[in-house]
């Protein structure tokens, strides 16, 4: 299914027409007339003319199938734009609404002159509620105000738009590997309590650019029984597993896991709230991902979510830049939701870019170069250790090809700043 996004035009009045229904206006005090119709026809038009307002309609598939925008507002005395949509009933319950919603907010993101984008849905309007939650809008407050004739209460939800200001915070890791890889901090191995120390070793150096992570065309796959072909290099800042025999280990990635070797505990460097950011490069080979993704320490079996600051495949990558996933992963947190998806981001991804989260009780969001990218609302309250990986994952579309070795991830820099008081 395809949803784009096509401005409004004159020849879309149609589409007022077809909401102009009891049932698509029940949340709304109920149909217009013909003359508030044309008017607001008008309006769409004129603020595409002027530069004050943009509506659009979504096509799936080539079909007209609703409308969506934004115009400047003002809330609590700050600039704002709001957004408004409908979804014709035959489009409703596929996911529409929710890919044009994410669309906008990518296009007011990035106009970047005002930081927060707005929605006042009824409250008795399940869908539209339901809608601005899934995409990171927090929910603060409603009112009630007249409207067309009577009434209407609805609900204040907000999604803040602003970048990532880190004036005046000091870190409490600002991690640049110019003296090697500390030991004090980093444990250069993968969960090895699956498989053991030797096998999900590191290959690493380095130097004045940062940590180098390498997987080499005789690097072996670091647990076959568990994950078959796959290869890993990789250095994580804690360590915590169970008993041989038993099944308690971080980073439970699949069923029926049990320990084979085991492991001392390491608190090395356990974050918990606050910003977490890493520069590093992607690199373009088809079986390639790397990732900084921290998940719970682990100490209780259910605080084990995944924070995915970056995951960059090197198959998702072209000559005009590539997608970076971002958000949260339950892994097996029964109190988590997956709140994961892949932004498209423009330039070169093989060189150094910046990835940060900031982290706080309530909401989590996600940054690309000091940029806003994505708002997840859930609360993780379990301290993180920070994973940096690159991973070898052939298939049978990219099978293992060894004249392109070694796969090289480079990071520059790891910083942690504690949460603010």
């Amino acid at each position: 299914m395809l949803v784009e996004l096509e401005p409004w035009g004159p020849g879309d009045r149609h589409l007022l027409d077809r909401a102009n229904t009891p049932e698509m206006t029940r949340y709304l005090g109920g149909p217009e007339t013909d003359e508030q119709l044309a008017d607001r026809q008008e309006r769409y038009l004129r603020g595409w003319r002027e530069g004050t307002s943009w509506m659009f309609r979504i096509v799936v598939d080539g079909e007209p199938a609703g409308g969506i925008g934004w115009w400047p507002v003002e809330h609590d005395g700050v600039p704002a734009y709001e957004t408004g949509w409908n979804t014709m009933p035959e489009f409703q319950g596929r996911g529409v609404g929710r890919e044009a919603l994410r669309q906008v907010v990518r296009r007011v993101a990035a106009l970047g002159d005002r930081e927060l984008l707005v929605a006042y849905p009824g409250v008795d309007n399940p869908g539209s509620n339901a809608l601005c939650r899934s995409a990171g809008f927090e929910h603060v407050g409603g009112d009630t105000m007249p409207w067309r004739g009577g009434t209407i209460t609805f609900n204040t939800w907000v999604l803040d738009l602003s970048p990532l200001d880190l004036a005046g915070r000091e870190p409490d890791l600002d991690e640049r590997f110019d003296g090697g890889l500390d030991p004090a901090t980093w444990w250069p191995h993968y969960t090895p309590h699956w498989s053991s120390r030797e096998r999900s070793a590191a290959r690493w150096t380095t130097d004045e650019r940062g940590l180098e992570l390498r997987i080499d065309a005789d690097t072996e796959p670091w647990a076959p029984e568990w994950d078959g072909d796959v290869r890993v290099s990789h250095v994580q800042t804690g360590k915590h597993s169970g008993a041989v025999g038993t099944a308690t280990g971080q980073h439970r990635f699949r069923d029926g896991l049990v320990v084979r070797e085991a492991q001392s505990d390491q608190r090395l460097h356990l974050v918990h709230h606050g910003v977490i950011e890493v520069r590093m490069a992607a690199i373009r080979h088809p079986a390639a991902m790397v990732a900084c993704w921290p998940i719970g320490y682990e100490e209780r079996p259910d605080d084990c979510g995944e924070i995915c600051i970056a995951e960059i495949f090197g198959s998702e990558l072209d000559d005009g830049g590539g997608l970076v996933g971002v958000g949260v992963k339950p892994q097996r947190d029964p109190r988590l939701h997956a709140d994961f998806e892949k932004v498209r981001v423009d330039g070169d991804l093989t060189e150094a870019h910046d990835y940060a989260v900031e982290w706080e009780p309530h909401r989590l969001r996600f940054f690309i170069d000091g940029r806003w990218v994505k708002t997840v609302v859930q609360s993780i309250d379990y301290p993180v250790q920070l994973m940096l990986d690159v991973y070898e994952l052939p298939s049978a579309s990219a099978p293992r090809d060894t004249s392109q070795h070694p796969l090289r991830f480079r990071v520059e820099r790891v910083r942690t700043f504690p949460p603010l008081p």
